[in-house]
């Protein structure tokens, strides 16, 4: 009995997993021949891409008439909700750091942490001018990512404890994060 069921189990896995993929198939080709079948002219592959314009165009259309203001409206919502705006926003902004269209991790340091043992770390310039929060134009922000993980602390340190480097940022986070035994 106890065989049965895991076989039904393993039968109802399967058939979420087949079906959906089935049924798309099976409307393409539908599709693809009802399409075919309005043309007076036979073009091969014409139909195929009738179809795929008309599903790009319909995900065009999803994207932004439908996904873009629901985002919106949820973004909103996270606003006007005090705390977890404050959280949301900063996880938006760190992510958005490294991954989005804004990558603000580009340029790579040496930070000397402690001038007498000769300890430095690697991290990255996040804001060189200060002033707005009231710090001397003598220093800068500087992230310092932690190994296998995303997160990290800002530093606030001399500009004379920091040496520009010359690498792609991407492999000196990579190099950080795996905790030095990445290898490019």
């Amino acid at each position: 009995m106890n065989l049965l069921r895991k076989l039904v189990s393993y039968f109802l896995q399967g058939a979420l997993l087949v079906l959906p993929l089935s049924i798309t198939v099976y409307i393409f080709y539908l599709s693809f021949i009802f399409i075919d079948n309005l043309i007076p002219f036979k073009i091969p592959g014409l139909g195929f891409l009738v179809i795929l314009g008309g599903v790009t165009f319909v995900g065009m259309l999803g994207k932004f008439f439908i996904t873009k203001p629901i985002f919106a409206f949820f973004t909103r919502l996270l606003d006007k909700t005090p705390l977890v705006n404050l959280i949301f926003k900063s996880v938006k902004d760190l992510l958005s750091a490294f991954v989005g269209t804004e990558k603000k991790f580009d340029r790579p340091v040496l930070v000397i942490i402690n001038k007498s043992a000769n300890v430095e770390r690697l991290g990255f310039i996040t804001q060189e001018d200060l002033s707005e929060i009231g710090i001397s134009n003598k220093k800068m922000a500087v992230y310092l990512p932690s190994s296998y993980g995303i997160l990290g602390d800002l530093y606030i340190v001399p500009s004379e404890n920091i040496t520009p480097i010359d690498v792609h940022s991407a492999e000196v986070m990579k190099f950080i994060v795996s905790g030095g035994v990445s290898k490019s």
